[in-house]
């Protein structure tokens, strides 16, 4: 009830605060600038606009404030929920911005993912196969995503994890990832860390483009949108349509075990994505502002497996079933909407803000096809839906020279309900619906010693309805060594993730098996730490470092299975230890003004320190190699390469018939991407790409090719 009453004292404050300063601009209206301040407040003092707000180490440019919210790639705002420099303080971390994104013409944000020190990303397929991130060996459902300060993880999920699938690129402006436990700011689910994603903010003129792409794989993609602003309000706004058709997912050798004809070896996937991605702004007063963020997503998406070739085969031996042809069909509805409220007092002193956002997501699956008689299978889908409204509010007060303060309350509620109908003979109806109500509390000061000793200091409450309350904490001081270009990192914290709704109280009970969720499990929960160094030479050209981690989680939540007269049921408890320990290093090297080169490399040991058994697919090495070169104006040019060692996995096919998580193991694999652009002139660019030039064959996870070689064009008309 504090808690609740904490928010509600936020938002009072903001108002209060908000008529005292629209009343004043009102009576002096001059003092409006039109331009967000948010951007402004990078420094722990209130500069003029685009006046110098921190000197930073020798040989470093200093920070900006700017009205654009576009921040230099040195400067973080997840990793304290507040603008400043990334080598402030001792978070591990990546950010990849809008720039990156566009050079390497990434289109989603799985492939992205994939290239980042500290991860591995895992998809079930091609483009819209569910997509896994796991990140320092941790389960995929310990990350937390954001996406415009709203929580994302999808609460349909049987685990809670956020699946990446559908997630395209267009409107990402900045992705932040925090490596490391999270939990002290974060809460739950960002135990192993967090992965922020922000959208694009327009401003200047008004400037619409028009992208079209096509290639492989049936590949045809339109995305159009418009950016910019007017007085005080700004807005970008992007709408995109994504198709793919005829990617064959199935490996080779799982085919000829299940005698695959023709037409199964060539039967392939087919996904179709729209999505509208929206920011809008609006400058109330000089100090004052307000903000909406919108993700729509609709996607179709319909994939033939290696487990749907599986039923084929054992139906035509007569096992079970009357399977001629087979898919798989899912569809989903996504909406993430969140508006904020943001208030500058005192001269910059005191920050707030307040926030309110909703995410709504609607699934559906069922396998399609035709019986061996050839008339149209007729399963009922199977129904997932969750919603999430959160409201938060977190206040900074700047102490001068002697650090800064945050305080910040948030209030989740949670829904789920999974359903299905019961026309197939081998199918009972169910429905399962539940809640769940979480409060939070948090605090953090931050400060510095002489500008060598850096640090900040969090601790954080939960409060939630189902799994009980939990405190968690995280340090995390930088040293600057004084004219050498030398940071020492160090970071140590807890984290905890809580059961999914599913996991609770799952109940799906058919004639041959049942799923049954455990009210009683525990929260997860993980001590971690972690200590680097990095280095910068060559008057800032050439950056490098290295970071050892260590993570500790007991309470693993794992699926248990019992057999009993031919009929199986499953649940989960909490009965998993693990430990993880590894090395992430970087190198980035400006070689020219128009040519960079950037590699990283992460070593990775995960182990279940009850039996000591490798975890499920974290690959123990891990490399990515990215260049740059502009040779010309106008021209750009991008290569990468991507090695991924190979990782334990469930296998498809068994001899042996074991199928525990880790009996297989794929082979890893190395990719050459390649991508160039061309501005003929301030209206048309030309662009290409090719993926995966050697034409590797490789799965991951095991059973899931995913797409060999591969060549992509268009073009792009800007206003």
């Amino acid at each position: 009830m504090r808690l609740k009453t904490l928010l509600l004292t936020g938002s009072s404050l903001l108002l209060v605060e908000t008529t005292a300063a629209m009343a004043a601009d009102v009576a002096n209206p001059t003092t409006s600038t039109g331009k967000n301040t948010v951007a402004a407040k990078v420094a722990s003092t209130a500069p003029a606009q685009n006046a110098p707000v921190s000197a930073g180490p020798e040989g470093t440019q200093a920070v900006q404030a700017r009205s654009t919210q576009a921040y230099p790639d040195y400067v973080t705002v997840s990793a304290a929920r507040h603008p400043m420099r990334a080598d402030e303080i001792g978070t591990a971390m990546t950010i990849v911005t809008e720039k990156q994104i566009l050079t390497q013409q990434r289109r989603t944000l799985t492939d992205i993912l994939a290239r980042q020190p500290g991860l591995n990303v895992v998809r079930s397929g091609g483009f819209g196969g569910t997509t896994s991130i796991f990140m320092r060996g941790n389960n995929a459902n310990e990350v937390k995503v954001r996406l415009d300060g709203m929580d994302i993880n999808d609460g349909s999920s049987t685990s809670g994890a956020f699946d990446a699938a559908q997630f395209v690129t267009d409107g990402m402006g900045r992705i932040e990832i925090l490596r490391g436990p999270q939990s002290g700011l974060y809460g739950a689910d960002a135990m192993a860390g967090v992965i922020d994603i922000t959208t694009a903010q327009g401003q200047g003129r008004f400037t619409p483009f028009v992208r079209v792409e096509g290639g492989s794989y049936g590949a045809f993609n339109q995305v159009m949108g418009a950016r910019g602003s007017k007085g005080k309000f700004h807005y970008n706004v992007e709408l995109s349509h994504y198709r793919q058709d005829g990617f064959h997912e199935i490996p080779r050798y799982i085919g000829r075990y299940f005698g695959a004809d023709k037409e199964q070896r060539h039967r392939g996937d087919r996904n179709d994505n729209r999505s509208a991605n929206i920011r809008l702004g609006y400058d109330v007063t000089h100090n004052f502002d307000l903000g909406l963020t919108a993700r729509l997503i609709q996607s179709n998406l319909h994939t033939y497996s290696a487990y749907n070739m599986e039923d084929e085969y054992y139906s035509r031996l007569g096992y079970y079933g009357d399977v001629g042809s087979e898919r798989e069909h899912t569809t989903q509805n996504q909406a993430i909407v969140r508006g904020t409220a943001h208030l500058s007092s005192f001269g910059g002193r005191f920050d707030q803000v307040i926030g309110l956002g909703y995410m709504t997501s609607r699934r559906s699956w069922t396998e399609t096809g035709t019986t061996l008689e050839g008339d149209a299978l007729q399963y009922d889908p199977t129904y997932y839906r969750t919603s999430r409204i959160k409201i938060d509010w977190h206040g900074r007060v700047n102490l001068d020279k002697y650090g800064s303060l945050l305080v910040g309350a948030e209030h989740f509620h949670d829904t789920f309900n999974s359903s299905q109908g019961g026309s197939a003979a081998s199918s009972t109806p169910f429905s399962t619906s539940a809640g769940m109500d979480t409060t939070a509390g948090y605090g953090q000061y931050q400060g510095n010693w002489n500008k060598i000793l850096y640090g900040a200091a969090n601790i954080r409450y939960d409060a939630n309805s189902r799994y009980g309350n939990y405190v968690t904490w995280r340090v995390a001081p930088a040293i600057h060594i004084p004219h050498s270009g030398t940071v020492i990192k160090a970071s140590a914290g807890s984290g905890f993730h809580g059961p999914s709704l599913y996991q609770l109280f799952a109940n799906q009970i058919s004639t041959s098996y049942a799923e049954k969720g455990n009210p009683n499990l525990r929260a997860e929960r993980l001590i971690g730490y972690d200590v680097g160094v990095e280095q910068t030479l060559a008057h800032d050209k050439l950056h490098f470092g290295a970071t050892w981690y260590e993570n500790h989680v007991r309470n693993l939540i794992q699926s248990v299975s019992s057999y009993e007269n031919y009929y199986s049921t499953y649940s989960y408890n909490n009965v998993a230890r693990a430990r993880m320990y590894g090395v992430e290093a970087y190198l980035d090297w400006k070689a020219l003004d128009t040519l960079d080169f950037n590699l990283n490399y992460t070593w990775t040991h995960a182990r279940d320190a009850s039996t000591g058994q490798a975890l499920q697919r974290r690959p123990q090495h891990k490399f990515n190699f990215n260049t740059t070169w502009q040779p010309v104006d106008g021209l750009s040019l991008s290569g990468n390469i991507l090695y991924v060692s190979g990782s334990r996995d469930t296998p498809v096919i068994s001899d042996t018939y074991q199928y525990c998580s880790t009996c297989g193991k794929d082979h890893g694999y190395f990719t050459i991407d390649l991508a160039a652009s061309y501005k003929i002139n301030r209206y048309v660019t030309v662009f290409a790409r090719a993926d995966n030039l050697l034409n590797r064959q490789y799965e991951s996870p095991i059973g899931y090719l995913q797409p060999g070689r591969a060549g992509y064009g268009g073009f792009t008309l800007n206003y």
